[in-house]
């Protein structure tokens, strides 16, 4: 059994979403100064690094984060490779890839690079789905879908592609990196902190493979 890691590390030089705070991370006790135990604070959104957005996060009576059953976030997932030149996935991108064969699928893009070296810089130009696309993965019962940057839409239009996706119950998993996997089929393991009430919250994931 294989397992990989598609979670991203969080520190202070991981990207965020332009407006959101960075990431602060903070030693409040250290052994070395004299103290019983070491121990860390941090001050993050619930959009930080890999993370999972709920339908309240665009529907303002949408569910929320701890309403999400785990049976979605647990299970077989199908990895989908999307073409390096591609920069904007629609339903006709979507429709020369294999087959869906799952109700979670994972799209490895271009941006999953951008997680190498420091990454410290947001980037607008990362690949991401329009409505055609979102409808086209609706249409196919699929129950979550992961994007490997900071949003599943496009910069410059980010609402309409995450209500379409959302007012469906498709549960969003974002700012994962598939580098480290090919194309295929694997076991998600995606375990958010269990925030009430709220649209959001890191998440830990992992895709299992025998």
């Amino acid at each position: 059994m294989k397992i990989f890691d598609i979670s991203v590390g969080i520190d202070e030089n991981l990207p965020v979403w332009p407006g959101d705070p960075k990431p602060e991370l903070s030693w409040i006790g250290r052994i070395s100064a004299g103290d019983l135990s070491n121990i860390t604070a941090f001050n993050i959104g619930a959009h930080t690094g890999t993370h999972i957005d709920a339908p309240l996060h665009f529907l303002p009576d949408g569910g929320t984060l701890d309403c999400i059953a785990l049976s979605t976030l647990v299970g077989e997932a199908q990895v989908l490779e999307v073409p390096e030149n591609v920069t904007l996935i629609t339903a006709e991108v979507l429709g020369r890839l294999e087959e869906i064969s799952c109700e979670r699928v994972l799209l490895k893009t271009r941006n999953s690079h951008f997680w190498a070296g420091s990454g410290g810089e947001f980037r607008q130009d990362f690949t991401a789905l329009d409505t055609s696309a979102a409808e086209f993965l609706v249409q196919r019962a699929v129950r979550l879908v992961g994007i490997d940057y900071l949003s599943i839409a496009p910069f410059e239009d980010p609402t309409p592609t995450h209500k379409l996706l959302l007012q469906e119950q498709v549960v969003i998993l974002e700012s994962i990196n598939l580098s480290g996997v090919t194309a295929g089929i694997y076991q998600l393991v995606c375990l958010p902190m269990k925030l009430t009430g709220r649209e959001a919250a890191p998440a830990r994931a992992v895709l299992i493979i025998e």
